[in-house]
């Protein structure tokens, strides 16, 4: 159950001559740190959900990291869900997740999009991501730590092309707001990224052949916008969810891409 429902990703970042601080600030001198990335938990009542996430809950308070990133999909599934299902569903992770002895950084996934199926319910106040910035927080911000750069962005877009469902973007918004964001990180500072559909993956090609293309479902279709954002920052790490795969990329010994879920 465990393997199934959860893929933690123990991150030792051994931080050393990198900076994280504004351009407008004096360079402070990165320090070791652990966090854990813990992706597509997709809790729920049914099927040892809980059971397993809080033996996930306890493996981690017991390896002590500093912080946890969770990757998405926190919860199963608020898309055509009724809304007493889908507060429950929220509730439940929200209670759950006070178990963590540290802080929890959270990022939205798919399956946290409210009112989408079977009719999309648009005039719902809680519509879409509204549920989510409701109830666990903002789908898109950063933060410092030890001299590194995160940011958690959204990768959720609601479709067009048949109700209800979502694909793979970051949205406009998004990327006015990445830009800024980065104006005031020194280039040398070393970057994390995390987004739940994964911008970056080869998981598809090398099962069916290298000329597939993923649907718009799968990966974000803007990835080359958004990574364009990064090509004079020192971005070295991607964390990613959604595919329910472990995949782990080298790109020119430089950027890495992880996959989990």
């Amino acid at each position: 159950m465990m393997n199934k429902l959860f893929f933690v990703a123990w991150l030792a970042l051994m931080l050393t001559g990198c900076s994280s601080s504004p351009k407008t600030k004096d360079v402070e001198k990165s320090e070791t740190f652990r966090f854990v990335f813990l992706t597509d938990i997709h809790l729920r009542p049914e099927f040892g959900a809980i059971e397993g996430f809080q033996m996930a809950i306890d493996k981690v308070n017991a390896l002590a990291p500093d912080f946890v990133i969770t990757g998405g999909d926190l919860v199963w599934d608020v898309n055509g869900a009724t809304y007493q299902r889908a507060d429950s569903l929220y509730k439940l992770y929200n209670e759950m997740s006070e178990g963590f002895e540290m802080p929890v950084y959270n990022t939205m996934g798919n399956h946290e999009l409210y009112g989408l199926r079977p009719i999309p319910d648009t005039g719902h106040a809680e519509y879409g991501e509204k549920m989510f910035e409701n109830r666990i927080g903002k789908r898109f911000y950063s933060f410092d730590h030890g001299g590194w750069h995160f940011l958690i962005l959204d990768g959720n877009e609601k479709g067009d092309d048949e109700p209800g469902s979502i694909i793979g973007k970051v949205d406009d918004t998004q990327l006015e707001w990445i830009s800024n964001d980065l104006e005031n990180v020194d280039p040398q500072t070393p970057i994390v990224v995390v987004i739940h559909i994964p911008l970056v993956s080869v998981y598809s090609q090398i099962r069916f052949g290298s000329l597939y293309a993923e649907n718009q479902g799968s990966l974000v279709s803007n990835s080359g916008q958004v990574l364009a954002l990064f090509e004079e920052m020192n971005l070295k790490l991607v964390l990613q969810g959604h595919l329910h795969i472990v995949e782990e990329i080298n790109l020119m010994n430089r950027v890495r891409f992880i996959n989990g879920g």
